[in-house]
């Protein structure tokens, strides 16, 4: 007997994840991967590994994306719905604590605050420009430390006294990480002062004037980092809630609106089906040159055939139907 899922994929920069949860919108099953640069073979990889995961009588219903590479993964795919980060994280934190007010939520390249009121997103921010506080930004400290990332949070439980980072600039930050060491600070109350300061940092720019309510989550990879989640309760002064799947939430709220976007509609999925996956993607940029825009189009094919183009100002590339794709192939 056939056992139906749904799919929910989130593209980063950083990390690419997949979930797939039941009728009954449980996750079921959910996967990290490392994008590395390579979005489509990450993709391709993930859906593969995960559907494996879920035995031969699994067969999707339906899938959704989000995330920065969300079009190219519905484009791989044929998903259902295309989301960005705001709706499906906002999705998944209501499934999870339908009364939660607050979302915190830092990835690898970027941050986000979405406040929530009534169960609707009442208000959000989003950093996309500096790498400060980020979960890159904090492996590549790691690494210079020489500390597992896994253990970057238990150095700053051990601090005595935190030093004073400036947090406000990646860049800074770490001239400053470096010239501590070079005082003689230690390296715990180093790494303290830093989870501190990028603390800071995402209250005074990102939460700026917005009210931080209880419940309050904290999601994303970072999420997993104890000093900073211990950063957070100081500054704040109240405790933060952890969600179980803090590290897929996006996806997972991609899949609840894949399956929600079926079950409205009444429609079939859009899914290509595994087989799809198997095939050549290529993706490059084209300069169009058709008016003073000068766009820079994205091309995607699949086995040399274009299936999609999108970046365009005037729809020229993005509108085109099926057959004008075949069209533009001759």
């Amino acid at each position: 007997m056939l056992k139906e899922y749904y799919l929910g994929i989130d593209v980063g920069s950083v990390s690419t994840n997949l979930v797939a949860i039941d009728q009954n919108g449980t996750l079921v099953e959910k996967l990290y991967l490392r994008t590395s640069g390579r979005p489509v073979d990450t993709v391709k990889k993930g859906t593969l590994m995960l559907t494996e995961n879920l035995g031969d009588q699994a067969s999707i219903k339906a899938a959704g994306t989000t995330g920065s590479g969300r079009k190219l993964a519905a484009v791989l795919l044929g998903a259902d719905v295309v989301k960005n980060e705001i709706t499906a994280h906002a999705v998944a934190a209501r499934r999870l604590y339908p009364n939660v007010r607050t979302i915190l939520e830092i990835g690898g390249q970027d941050s986000k605050i979405i406040l929530m009121r009534n169960g609707i997103v009442y208000d959000f921010a989003m950093n996309t420009v500096c790498a400060a506080g980020t979960g890159s930004f904090l492996d590549r400290q790691a690494a210079r430390l020489e500390i597992p990332i896994e253990e970057f949070g238990g150095y700053a439980l051990r601090a005595k006294t935190p030093v004073r980072i400036a947090g406000r600039c990646a860049v800074f930050a770490e001239s400053d990480m470096i010239h501590k060491q070079q005082t003689g600070h230690c390296t715990e109350d180093i790494v303290a002062g830093l989870c501190e300061a990028l603390v800071r940092n995402y209250l005074n720019n990102l939460a700026k004037g917005k009210e931080i309510l209880q419940p309050i989550l904290f999601q994303g990879g970072v999420a997993a980092n104890i000093g900073i989640v211990k950063a957070f309760e100081k500054e704040l002064g109240i405790s933060i809630l952890i969600p179980e799947y803090y590290d897929v939430m996006g996806a997972y709220g991609a899949a609840l609106l894949a399956k929600e976007e079926l079950e409205i509609n009444q429609r079939e999925t859009g899914f290509l089906g595994l087989g799809n996956l198997k095939h050549e993607f290529t993706v490059q940029s084209i300069d169009c040159a058709g008016c003073s825009n000068l766009c820079e189009v994205i091309k995607i094919c699949s086995n040399n055939m274009p299936i999609a183009y999108w970046g365009d100002r005037c729809g020229k590339w993005g509108d085109l139907t099926a057959n004008e794709l075949v069209q533009s192939y001759k």
